[in-house]
């Protein structure tokens, strides 16, 4: 059993069809095993998919569903630029954890405007808070399937200070996945684990 703690704000950003609701409801599972209350919202951009997704988590003594400008504890972000977007929910004492395969927007290809360069967008936001930088999407893929990106990211939360505990995260994924898809996403949470135990938060 981990430390109690009184709330905690996790944002989750990325694009439709990168798999944040699961990732959400693997958070507010995992939190209720631990005795927590759980809230939350999530928000939609144009698409379904590959439009921006924003998910609040928000467990223990909270009252609003969104998290306030500077109060999240955690980011999990799927995709970089969506991490740049929402920087402003951090502060110094976050840990965002940032997949650094971008997705170009189709609204974009082909205009003038180029999408940032990974390197700067991770250097803009380390202005906000710590961040770790893992090529989730690689690690999915090595994994058996890009569709484990969500749980290599809660993988990687799992290496961090993170009050949950690893055991009630992996329950709860395995409660929520496909039976057919537990063990390779069972591979995916230790790829995450391993490659952010290599970085320093």
């Amino acid at each position: 059993m981990t430390n109690k703690v009184d709330k905690l704000s996790i944002i989750i950003t990325g694009v439709g069809g990168q798999g944040i609701l699961l990732a959400s409801n693997v958070l507010g599972k995992a939190a209720i095993y631990e005795g927590y209350n759980v809230i939350g919202s999530e928000t939609h951009g144009m698409a379904q998919r590959g439009g921006s997704v924003v998910s609040h988590v928000r467990i223990g003594n909270v009252f609003s569903p969104l998290i306030p400008k500077g109060k999240a504890d955690y980011m999990l972000a799927f995709e970089p630029l969506e991490a740049l977007r929402n920087a402003e929910f951090l502060n110094e004492k976050s840990i965002a954890i940032v997949n650094t395969y971008p997705i170009i927007p189709t609204t974009l290809r082909g205009e003038v405007w180029k999408y940032p360069k990974v390197e700067k967008i991770l250097t803009e936001l380390k202005k906000f808070s710590e961040v770790m930088a893992i090529n989730a999407s690689e690690l999915a893929r090595k994994a058996g399937s890009i569709k484990t990106l969500n749980v290599v990211m809660l993988g990687a939360l799992a290496s961090t200070n993170f009050p949950l505990s690893e055991e009630n995260l992996k329950r709860a994924i395995r409660e929520i996945v496909p039976p057919k898809t537990i063990e390779i996403n069972m591979k995916a949470f230790e790829l995450g684990k391993i490659a952010s135990k290599s970085q320093e938060v």
